[in-house]
């Protein structure tokens, strides 16, 4: 494929917008029109000079793209998938992958069969600078064995982030599966599978029908522990987006990391990078070597869309396949399973 890669957008919300305005400014691809039926989603794409329609296999049967980007609800994900592979497209589905486990499951058995086009799954901080340093650093042994991993997602949503959105306060809104499946996905690029959690949820500071503050105990596949708290309740900078820096709308604190990974002979902290070894026999009563890791900047959103017209191309694997996001849906329902149950639940294996 030598032309622009023609890519349709289906859903024109925040971040299907954001995807559409990186398409049309990188080299190499070509918006091929918006598919959204809500009134909004049309003046886009006029305000874009690109074609619209109200329904995704209209747009595909229309547009004829050469891959769609499907930033649509999560309950849409899995039929806008089908959809895409049945008219021979590769597509782009945002996380997650699926709002069930039954769901993804199906479209990993789509997207594995012989002569499918490729599925890639939008977990955007795959593409991060700083995520794929500090993986290359944890991956080299420079920690040696891992032990222990800590994490936090502490920030305050405003009251208005509720009242734009009242579906945010209802069943399924959380922040479990609303934000923790971003933080499952980053534990596993760290530390590795996830095989079982446990976790307490309180939901009495707004009191909503959704958990505001979930404290998760987790134990991973190569023998380490962890824990993590999840609050959207708390006032705090200790959350990805607001120590990495990666998107501008949040305010930014370069003092706080949200991960620290330790292992017998080092931890680092992420994003900040902080990497702390030791010199000689590990004791706590001897100094450690310190240091700080430096990434790249980029933005992942724009490193997901150049990795996404190479998978389009066939020049490469999907850096996410529907598999592999499926197994970071399958550990973030383990929480709210787990939550809920008041017991261990493990997240670890394929479905019956």
């Amino acid at each position: 494929m030598t032309e622009a890669v023609r890519l349709l957008i289906a859903g024109a919300g925040v971040i299907g917008r954001a995807h559409a305005l990186r398409v049309q400014a990188m080299a190499g691809c070509a918006l091929a029109g918006i598919a959204d039926p809500s009134p909004a989603g049309a003046a886009f794409a006029r305000e874009l000079g690109v074609p619209h329609w109200n329904e995704l296999d209209t747009a595909l049967d229309a547009a004829q793209p050469d891959g769609a980007i499907l930033a649509t609800p999560t309950p849409l994900h899995v039929q806008g998938a089908l959809a895409c592979l049945a008219h021979g497209v590769a597509v782009l589905v945002e996380k997650p992958v699926a709002g069930t486990l039954e769901d993804a499951w199906v479209l990993v058995s789509a997207a594995e069969r012989a002569g499918a086009p490729p599925v890639l799954v939008g977990h955007h901080r795959r593409h991060s600078a700083v995520l794929e340093v500090a993986r290359e650093a944890i991956a080299s042994g420079v920690l040696g064995t891992l032990v222990a991993v800590q994490g936090s997602a502490l920030f305050h949503k405003p009251a208005a982030y509720f009242s734009e959105a009242p579906w945010r306060t209802q069943r399924g809104g959380g922040p479990i599966l609303t934000n923790m499946v971003h933080e499952v996905d980053n534990l596993r690029v760290l530390a590795g599978d996830i095989d079982e959690v446990q976790a307490f949820a309180s939901n009495t500071r707004r009191g909503f029908e959704v958990e505001d503050t979930v404290a998760i105990s987790l134990r991973f596949a190569c023998g380490a522990l962890g824990s993590f708290v999840l609050s959207d309740v708390a006032a705090s900078t200790r959350s990805w987006e607001q120590t990495s820096g990666e998107n501008e709308a949040y305010a930014r604190d370069t003092t706080e990391a949200c991960y620290l990974v330790s292992g017998e002979r080092g931890s680092l902290a992420v994003p900040t990078l902080r990497l702390q070894t030791v010199q000689g026999e590990p004791s706590w009563f001897e100094p450690m070597r310190v240091r700080t890791l430096a990434p790249a900047q980029a933005d992942p959103l724009q490193r997901q869309l150049a990795h996404f017209c190479a998978v389009v191309r066939r020049e490469v694997a999907p850096r996410v396949s529907a598999r592999d996001a499926t197994r970071t849906l399958q550990a973030t329902l383990a929480i709210t399973d787990a939550a809920a149950s008041g017991r261990a639940v493990r997240c670890d294996g394929n479905p019956s």
